[in-house]
């Protein structure tokens, strides 16, 4: 019976200690794989812990991708000779 309340402490314990990393992966955050590292490497302090919740919460900028439009040549007129 101690066996299972150690894993059931365990368990606990991990999926509090991941709960930025499963926040960002369920809201499908662009950097998602950033914050994992951030919580996997730092999440044991608790600041780097706060940081990966709070970028985990934060919601994604948009990005417009404006594209230059390509200057094009003008049409080359006929003027008579070669």
């Amino acid at each position: 019976m101690d066996n299972n309340i150690l894993v059931l402490i365990a368990v606990f314990v991990l999926i509090i200690y991941f709960s930025p990393s499963i926040i960002a992966i369920s809201r499908k955050k662009r950097n998602a794989s950033a914050i994992f590292a951030l919580n996997l490497f730092l999440g044991w302090s608790f600041l780097g812990w706060v940081i990966s919740l709070v970028w985990a919460l934060t919601k994604d900028s948009i990005q417009i991708n404006i594209e230059k439009k390509k200057k094009e040549k003008p049409e080359q007129v006929y003027q008579g000779k070669k």
